[in-house]
C-alpha cells in the first residue's frame, strides 16, 4: 500500500468562534429575552460566543458576519442602536473588520461606515472616527486543551519535558506532548504544556506562569493565530529542528498556525488483553502486550449519531472488507468506515456497516463476525494523549473556587483533573494538588479527598463525554454554579468537552 500523507482536519464551527472584549475588559453579550447587544459580562460564556462568518478577506481586514450560538446575527440598525435577529438584505448585518498590529479588531458597519464600539455596558455605532473606544481583543472559544498545526512546515508543535523545549516536528497530533493548555489571562496567553510547564520568552519551558511567559495574540478568522512577545518578537519554528522561538524575522508566515481542539487518540484491547494494532501497513490485529504508535487510533465520533470513525497513524480509517476482515485502508467518505458503537460499562463494542460486531479471530486479525455480541466482542478503550482532563460544560469549566469549598461548573478557567487508570472506562479523579475527588451524600464534590473513588468515563462524540459518577448518577452542570452527580439519565447538563 502507498503512504498516506497525514491530512489535517478542516476547521470546525467551533474553531471560527470568538468572544470580543470591549476596552473596559467586558465582552459583547446578546441578551435573548431583551433582543439587545450590551458589553457588561465578564467571562466568556454561550451568550458571549460569536461565530465569523468571513465574506472576503485580505491580510489586514475582512467582511464578516457575527452570528450568536443561537443562530441570530450582530444588526447595526439606522440609528446606530445594535440588536440580533435576521438580516433584511445582503449588507444588513455585515461589518469590515480591521486587524491591528497589537492583535485588535475594530468593527466597522458596511452599510453607514460607523465603528462598533461600547461605554463599559451599552454597544452602539454612531462614530465614523476612530478611537480606543472600538479597539475589541477577540479571544478564541474553543475549548482550551489545543493543538498548534503549522501550515508552513506540515507539523504539529510537540513540548520535549526533557530538553525543556518545544519543536514544531510532529507529523501525528497523537502524542500527549502535542496538546497545550491554552490560558488566558489580563489579555495575554500562557501555553502550559502536558507536563505543565510553560512556554517562556526564552524558549525554555518553566514551572510556573510570568511575564516572562504571557503572550499577545493576533487571530484571524479560520482558527489561524500568531503570538507575540508585544516588542516586536513573533513566535515561530527556527533552524533545522524547528524550534519554536521567538523572532524578529519570520518568512512566508510561518508565525501562522492554526489553533484547534485536541483530538481524542484512543487505545483498545482485546478479551485477552492485547492492544490492536495496525502491522504490515494495513491489517489490524491483537498480538502486542505493549503501546506502540501503530496502536493508536484517534476517535472521531459524531455526537448526533452513535457512529465512530477509527483512524490510524498511518492515514487511513478501518474499514470492513471483503471476507468480514478488518483492514486500516479506509477514506472517510466511504460507508465501510463507519462502525456503531455501543457502551457496556466502560468497555465497547463495534457493529460494522453489515450489522455483524468486530471481534478477535484465532488467528488475532480483526474481523467482523459475530451476530450476537458476547464477552469476545467488547474491546477495552483508554484515553491515549489525555493524562489529564479539563471539563467544560453548558455554564463553564469544572474548578475551584475561592468563594466555595465544592467544585464549581461555571469558571472562566478549568482545574486539570489528573487521571488514575485503574481499569478499562475507570478512572481515579486527582486534583492538582495530589489529592482525590471526593463525593459528598448531596452528590457535591469537593478536590481534597484521602482515597480513591471511582469514575466511569464514556466518550459521546470526538471530544464530548459523559462520567458516571461513584454515586451511580452521572455528572452534570448546574445552572446554580455547584457540580453535582444526581442525573439518573444523559441530559445536555451533562455532556462535558474534554
Amino acid at each position: 500500500m502507498e503512504e498516506v500523507e497525514w491530512t489535517p482536519r478542516q476547521p470546525r464551527a467551533e474553531d471560527l468562534r470568538v468572544g470580543l472584549i470591549s476596552w473596559a475588559g467586558s465582552y459583547l453579550t446578546y441578551e435573548p429575552y431583551k433582543n439587545t447587544v450590551t458589553a457588561t459580562a465578564k467571562g466568556l460564556g454561550r451568550r458571549q460566543t460569536w461565530e465569523i462568518l468571513v465574506s472576503n478577506q485580505h491580510d489586514t481586514q475582512a467582511v464578516v458576519r457575527l452570528r450568536s450560538l443561537q443562530g441570530l446575527y450582530l444588526l447595526c440598525e439606522a440609528d446606530g442602536s445594535l440588536c440580533y435577529g435576521r438580516p433584511r438584505t445582503s449588507h444588513h448585518g455585515c461589518f469590515l473588520i480591521r486587524f491591528h498590529r497589537n492583535g485588535q479588531w475594530t468593527l466597522q458597519c458596511i452599510i453607514s461606515g460607523r465603528y462598533l464600539e461600547s461605554d463599559g455596558e451599552d454597544v452602539f455605532c454612531t462614530s465614523r472616527v476612530l478611537s480606543a473606544y472600538h479597539m475589541w481583543t477577540p479571544r478564541p472559544a474553543l475549548h482550551v486543551h489545543v493543538i498548534l498545526f503549522s501550515p508552513l512546515n506540515h507539523c504539529y508543535a510537540r513540548a520535549d519535558p526533557t530538553m525543556g523545549r518545544v519543536w514544531v516536528d510532529a507529523p501525528i497530533p497523537c502524542l500527549e506532548e502535542c496538546g497545550f493548555l491554552l490560558h488566558f489571562q489580563d489579555g495575554c496567553y500562557h501555553l502550559e504544556t502536558s507536563a505543565h510547564t510553560f512556554l517562556s520568552h526564552l524558549d525554555r519551558l518553566v514551572s510556573q506562569p510570568s511575564t516572562q511567559t504571557a503572550f499577545h495574540m493576533q487571530v484571524r478568522p479560520g482558527g489561524l493565530v500568531a503570538l507575540s512577545d508585544g516588542e516586536g518578537g513573533m513566535l515561530y519554528p527556527q533552524g533545522t529542528r524547528l524550534l519554536l522561538s521567538l523572532g524578529s524575522s519570520p518568512h512566508g508566515g510561518e508565525e501562522w498556525f492554526i489553533l484547534q481542539r485536541c483530538p481524542t487518540w484512543v487505545s483498545l484491547t482485546s478479551k485477552a488483553r492485547k492492544f490492536l494494532s495496525v502491522v504490515y501497513d494495513v491489517e489490524v490485529c491483537a498480538a502486542s502486550e505493549h503501546v506502540s504508535p501503530m496502536s493508536l487510533f484517534q476517535f472521531e465520533c459524531d455526537n448526533e449519531t452513535p457512529t465512530l470513525q477509527l483512524r490510524s497513524a498511518n492515514g487511513c480509517y478501518l474499514a470492513q472488507r471483503r471476507h468480514r476482515a478488518v483492514m486500516a485502508d479506509g477514506h472517510p467518505m466511504e460507508c465501510e468506515t463507519f462502525f456503531r458503537i455501543h457502551w457496556n460499562c466502560g468497555r465497547i463494542l463495534l457493529q460494522s456497516p453489515n450489522g455483524r460486531f468486530l471481534c478477535i479471530a484465532a488467528n488475532g486479525l480483526l474481523m467482523s463476525n459475530a451476530t450476537i455480541p458476547g464477552p469476545n466482542e467488547e474491546f477495552g478503550i483508554r484515553l491515549a494523549n489525555r493524562p489529564f482532563l479539563a471539563l467544560r460544560g453548558r455554564y463553564g469549566y469544572v474548578g475551584t473556587s475561592s468563594e466555595h469549598d465544592l467544585l464549581q461548573c461555571n469558571m472562566d478557567q478549568p482545574d486539570c483533573i489528573h487521571l488514575l487508570p485503574c481499569r478499562q472506562g475507570i478512572y481515579h479523579f486527582q486534583a492538582q494538588g495530589g489529592s482525590f475527588w471526593s463525593i459528598t451524600s448531596f452528590g457535591t464534590f469537593r478536590p481534597w479527598g484521602k482515597f480513591a473513588l471511582n469514575f466511569c468515563i464514556e466518550l459521546q462524540g470526538s471530544n464530548l463525554l459523559t462520567v458516571l459518577a461513584p454515586n451511580g448518577f452521572y455528572m452534570r452542570s448546574d445552572r446554580s454554579g455547584t457540580l453535582l452527580a444526581d442525573s439518573e439519565d444523559i441530559t445536555k447538563e451533562c455532556i462535558w468537552e474534554f
